[in-house]
């Protein structure tokens, strides 16, 4: 039997040359890799239980979840709760601030929504500002799709950052999600604030790509939006200033939920789920009705299930039943690749731990003094760079990340987790498929969003690690 690390090394680059290179994707790839690590390092008699029991675990533990985020995801975006929410943070940020409203909407949005979807969705809004106050699509699709991709990676119940949580519990490190959200979320907002500076200096720079009145499909607007679109219009041509009035009646004039459903919807299994966190550190509750109540309630598999209620019969109630059925079948095709590349995941990082070529790692990397924070953050890049999916490189470094943590690397779990989420944001580029949503759906052209989208999606990962970095020398 070969080495544990060398069998380990074998098996990650023949996944990945077969998700490159190959037809091959990427759920059998990752559970091709796991049986030819298993077989190259531990008893053939082995191999088949410790690969189908690592993945039927991680199946256990995160598909319902998938499923459920991504029939919520596909309610918020189909319902124009999206839009719902980007009107009242309009009303709230101002039209002046135009690329943070962009930015504010794609970063709450993209909880529950694949940030693809979410661009598709709120690329309209984005064309639109940019018409009407003259800046470039440089800038507000850059921040747009940026506000989108910090959360899409950083805070569940999107699926990747939900399937790291669950490989680092299945091997017994107990992130508790609702905290993990919680720090998700505190550390995206920096990420946001950075995304936002550096987007306005690509928008001086490329102060050109602007949407031009003649570029605008007329015949996609309501009777009532091309009216409010006309008086839009005739003050831009009185030379008079735009006003909030104006964007709010333009997003009016569609038929959207309340803001209060709107958000309602989004925040209701986030707020459960961390009230489930809550009472599970008050010491006077145990053991009560009430605590057993609120983690039942709390459980992500309820809290999701009833936002998935709200979403279906008060969010979509004017759709019909075969729309409201059909669009639980669209995102149960989204979720399927995602739960079975999750739990073949699963099985690769099985066979790791049980190899022990983690260990080995672990301790091989503490003796030559390397900043334990540095490896996730090193193997989150490795594994998305050659490959386009950063869902695919979070589950497949998590596998190998959690391991390492658990036997003895010295890095706080929840920094572990995070920085490898961060990182398998580096870089967006030609492999990507958001890449071409973003630069399509901007009238970018390739060039110009390699120096700018790109760029940007290694500079946020950057500013992100060096944060994590300073905050390893104090949490441990």
């Amino acid at each position: 039997m070969l080495n544990p690390v060398l069998a380990m090394a074998i098996g990650i680059v023949v996944m990945l040359v077969l998700i490159i290179f190959t037809r091959m994707h990427a759920f059998p790839s990752l559970i091709i890799s796991a049986i030819l690590i298993a077989l190259l390092a531990m008893p053939i008699t082995d191999v088949i239980n410790t690969v189908t029991t690592g993945f039927g675990n991680t199946m256990k533990s995160i598909g319902i979840v998938i499923g459920f985020g991504c029939i919520m995801g596909i309610f918020l975006e189909k319902s124009g709760a999206a839009k719902r929410m980007a009107l009242t943070i309009l009303k709230l940020v101002g039209v002046k601030n135009c690329d943070v409203v962009l930015g504010l909407t794609g970063f709450v949005v993209s909880i529950p929504v694949f940030c693809d979807s979410g661009f598709v969705i709120l690329s309209s809004l984005a064309k639109e500002f940019s018409r009407l106050t003259k800046k470039s699509m440089v800038w507000l699709g850059g921040i747009l799709g940026m506000g989108l991709y910090i959360t899409h990676f950083m805070v569940p119940p999107t699926p990747g950052p939900l399937a790291v949580v669950a490989t680092f519990n299945d091997n017994g490190l107990p992130l508790d999600l609702g905290m993990y959200i919680i720090y998700g979320l505190l550390i995206s907002i920096p990420l946001f604030i950075f995304s936002v500076y550096l987007f306005r200096y690509y928008g001086k720079k490329y102060p050109d790509l602007v949407v031009k009145d003649e570029d605008i499909d007329r015949s996609k607007y309501t009777a009532e939006q091309l009216k409010v679109l006309d008086r839009i219009n005739a003050k831009k041509e009185a030379g008079q200033e735009l006003e909030n009035k104006d964007f709010e009646d333009l997003l009016s004039a569609e038929k959207l939920p309340s803001a209060g459903l709107s958000f309602f919807t989004l925040l209701c299994p986030i707020v459960l789920i961390f009230a489930n966190t809550i009472v599970g550190q008050i010491p006077a509750l145990k053991d009560t009705t009430f605590k057993a109540i609120i983690q039942f309630l709390g459980n992500p598999v309820m809290a999701l299930f009833i936002s998935l209620c709200i979403g279906a019969f008060w969010l979509c109630k004017e759709f019909d039943k075969k729309t409201c059925v059909n669009l639980m079948g669209e995102a149960c095709k989204d979720a399927g690749p995602i739960v079975f590349i999750t739990a073949a995941g699963g099985a690769l990082g099985a066979v790791i731990n049980t190899i022990g070529a983690a260990g080995m790692m672990a301790d091989w990397l503490v003796a030559t003094g390397i900043p334990g924070i540095l490896v996730p953050i090193i193997i989150g890049v490795i594994m998305r760079f050659p490959q386009g999916s950063g869902t695919t490189a979070m589950i497949t470094g998590s596998a190998i990340v959690a391991p390492m943590v658990a036997a003895g690397l010295n890095v706080n779990p929840y920094l572990a987790a995070l920085a490898l989420c961060l990182t398998t944001m580096c870089p967006s580029y030609l492999n990507d498929s958001y890449f071409h949503v973003v630069t399509s759906f901007s009238g970018m052209d390739i060039k110009t969003s390699l120096k700018t989208w790109s760029v940007g999606s290694i500079l946020v990962p950057a500013f992100g690690s060096i944060i994590f970095i300073i905050l390893s020398l104090f949490i441990h």
